[in-house]
């Protein structure tokens, strides 16, 4: 693995924001309270990283779908599959409360996961993906647990 470009590092960190919040305000209930009455409700505790959650799984498969342009044949075509996990797990598996929605989410990015590395294997994902995808997938587990468990 090689370090990260700046650029998708960056980005990278700023799209954790959400999922960071929405921890915060679930171990901080009087931040919850404030970001309720000021911003409104589904920008506190899990809700906001529920809905972002959901977001982010969407937006993976939109990636994992370029990275299978760079296939060929079977392979692409098994890529192009691959892809459109994450949107399917998103809109499937968030239902039901936001205990199960949260610990779907987290099974959600932890097969999200497994898939970048299978990409990244297959030398479709630049070579720095892993290093990427390995720190932002622990921050967003890590966060969507607040919210699961406490």
């Amino acid at each position: 693995m090689q370090m990260i470009p700046r650029a998708p590092l960056f980005l990278g960190l700023a799209g954790l924001l959400p999922f960071l919040w929405g921890a915060l305000t679930v171990v901080l209930p009087d931040l919850g309270l404030w970001t309720v009455q000021t911003i409104g409700p589904r920008f506190a505790g899990p809700y906001v990283m529920l809905f972002y959650g959901a977001v982010i799984l969407s937006f993976m498969s939109g990636v994992l779908w370029g990275f299978a342009t760079r296939a060929t044949g079977t392979m692409a075509s098994i890529c192009y599959g691959l892809s459109v996990i994450p949107a399917l797990w998103a809109f499937f598996m968030t239902g039901g409360g936001p205990t199960s929605a949260g610990t779907s989410l987290i099974f959600g990015f932890a097969g999200l996961l497994a898939l970048d590395w299978q990409f990244w294997r297959w030398g479709l994902t630049p070579p720095w993906w892993m290093a990427l995808r390995v720190l932002l997938t622990a921050v967003v587990i890590g966060c969507l647990a607040v919210g699961v468990l406490l």
